[in-house]
């Protein structure tokens, strides 16, 4: 950019509002982010540089000293985003790379699946050996069940018979996370998928030890650990994990269908024209969120909502928004 007061540094500050606002949009909370955000191009502004660059980021990103490892990380990677943003205009931006600061307990970094990816999945699944072929018949169920309702898998494993109700075609999630009860309905070929299942089961293993709906080849209810490694392997079988050892490897996770679910329907109401701020709290109720506050942390980082949110903003500045 160009020396403190220039043109150059005002198109930084322009920048800096316009992705701002964009944020904003997309229903993401900023306040201390947002504070930063200024703070580093009052910095940059300081420095009299001509564009943002890897030195300058993380210069201010050690500022102040004396605080914990993850505090750098943090302001390095809020920086981050906002330099990705800019790149788009100004090539000579520098965009610091991913794990540059390591900072402990991140939150993993979702993964998109695309419709090929859980149909892959899923028969995978539907391949796994036992005897009944009950196994399969579960984790198929189990896939498919997390992509068309976006539920959180142990909300999933904890579902009894009398939570899932086949004729009506409404699930019954009782006291998860937060301990919130709520509904959740089905979509009709979600709802016959879990007849065909219970059908199945019932005729394969109808004598169980357990009142859980969903059940291991022995009849028992599943368990967090055991789903999640047999997960990985199948991410394995598809090309979606390293193939080192069994269940190697870092990769897609069970939860990122969740997150799959959630960017899916966001991007669906933009492209209708929606009204992404009306409709965000009945999704946060639809998830099982304590607020909406929660719920938009699954629209960060996604290129395709950035840019829906972007074309939004322009249509409403020309005044051609509904």
């Amino acid at each position: 950019m160009a020396e403190r007061g220039g043109a150059a540094m005002s198109a930084l500050h322009d920048a800096l509002a316009e992705y701002l606002a964009t944020r904003r949009a997309l229903g993401t909370q900023l306040m201390w982010p947002e504070s930063a955000l200024r703070n580093f191009v009052d910095f940059v502004e300081a420095e009299g540089a001509k564009f943002l660059t890897i030195e300058l980021a993380t210069g201010w990103a050690f500022q102040p000293p004396g605080v914990q490892r993850a505090t750098h990380a943090r302001r390095l990677a809020i920086v981050r985003a906002f330099a990705v943003w800019v790149q788009a205009t100004d090539p000579r931006t520098q965009v610091p790379p991913k794990g540059l600061l390591p900072a402990t307990n991140r939150r993993p970094e979702p993964h998109i699946y695309s419709d090929g990816e859980i149909a892959d999945l899923m028969a995978a699944a539907d391949r796994l050996r036992s005897a009944s072929g009950l196994r399969g018949a579960t984790f198929k169920t189990l896939i498919g069940l997390l992509a068309a309702t976006g539920l959180r898998p142990g909300e999933t494993r904890n579902l009894d018979l009398g939570d899932v109700d086949l004729v009506g075609g409404i699930l019954l999630v009782r006291e998860s996370k937060f301990r919130k009860t709520r509904f959740v309905p089905l979509e009709p070929s979600a709802q016959a998928a879990l007849m065909d299942y219970a059908t199945f089961r019932d005729a394969v293993r109808p004598h169980r030890e357990t009142p859980a709906f969903l059940v291991t080849a022995r009849g028992s209810r599943l368990e967090g650990g055991a789903v999640r490694r047999t997960f990985a392997m199948l991410c394995q079988v598809v090309g979606l994990r390293p193939r080192r050892h069994r269940h190697a490897g870092r990769g897609p996770r069970l939860q990122d269908m969740r997150h799959t679910f959630a960017t899916r329907r966001l991007i669906e109401w933009y492209r209708a024209g929606l009204d992404i701020d009306r409709l965000m709290p009945r999704l946060a109720t639809y998830l099982g969120h304590v607020s909406a506050v929660e719920t938009y942390w699954y629209i960060q980082a996604v290129p395709e909502l950035l840019r829906l949110a972007t074309e939004r903003m322009e249509r409403t500045a020309r005044g051609g928004a509904r």
